[in-house]
């Protein structure tokens, strides 16, 4: 089964510049390119969920020509890629704190929303000013400020999902870090409490369709059990 939701830490745009002896920007640049094929690849494959790590909260401490760049080729891609939207049915979302993020940035990102709402194939998350931590402390803030149902209920794991970002989108079944590293980086905190973690050496820019076949398919012989025990792991040795 083709996971329905998968999440992606897109790691090693800077590496892969520095391996090439090219400025860290060509690398983002690379980065986009890698994120469409991506897309496209997910789109074909019959996903209905793709979440893209494109910028964390803590991205910010980068030198400022970079953030630039980086905002630059966001805006870029939103502007431009509207007939690649329509003709693979993409709808685009957002997860991340909108208050932080540059007014034409924040802009882009809500006409892409509108002009893809009715579309019906490949949902594709942006996240962007994005932060595991973060995002669940803007939802406990939504409780505290929320309506009569929350200020007067239990606080529940029900009650913490329906004031996320994006409560109508299913958990990651599949989280995909590139460029080798052994971290979360604060990626879907929440979400991916039960989510299965691929790992993999290669550079982000230079992912293609056939690498991301390999991480569903190892995904595919994966058992997935939540904390539970399977019939054959009850059954110990018995035939």
């Amino acid at each position: 089964m083709v996971p329905a939701h998968i999440g992606i830490i897109m790691d090693g745009n800077g590496r892969w510049a520095r391996k090439r002896n090219q400025v860290r920007t060509q690398g983002h640049l690379e980065g986009l390119k890698a994120a469409k094929r991506i897309v496209k690849a997910a789109s074909d494959m019959g996903v209905s969920y793709l979440t893209l790590y494109a910028f964390s909260t803590e991205n910010w401490k980068r030198a400022a020509e970079e953030v630039g760049f980086i905002m630059g080729l966001v805006k870029r891609y939103l502007i431009e890629e509207m007939d690649f939207y329509r003709q693979n049915g993409i709808r685009i979302r957002h997860t991340g704190d909108f208050a932080g993020l540059p007014a034409d940035i924040g802009q882009e990102i809500r006409r892409a929303m509108e002009d893809t709402r009715d579309f019906r194939g490949l949902q594709v998350i942006l996240a962007l000013n994005y932060g595991g931590r973060d995002e669940i402390c803007r939802a406990v803030g939504r409780m505290v400020k929320g309506t009569a149902e929350l200020r007067g209920g239990d606080i529940t794991e029900d009650a913490i999902r329906r004031c996320l970002d994006n409560p109508d989108i299913p958990d990651p079944d599949l989280i995909i870090r590139t460029a080798g590293e052994l971290r979360t980086s604060n990626f879907l905190l929440w979400e991916a409490a039960y989510s299965e973690y691929y790992i993999s050496d290669i550079l982000w820019p230079d992912w293609t369709e056939a690498n991301l076949k390999a991480a569903v398919e190892d995904f595919q012989k994966r058992e997935r059990r939540y904390g539970g025990v399977t019939s054959s792991v009850q059954g110990g040795n018995k035939p």
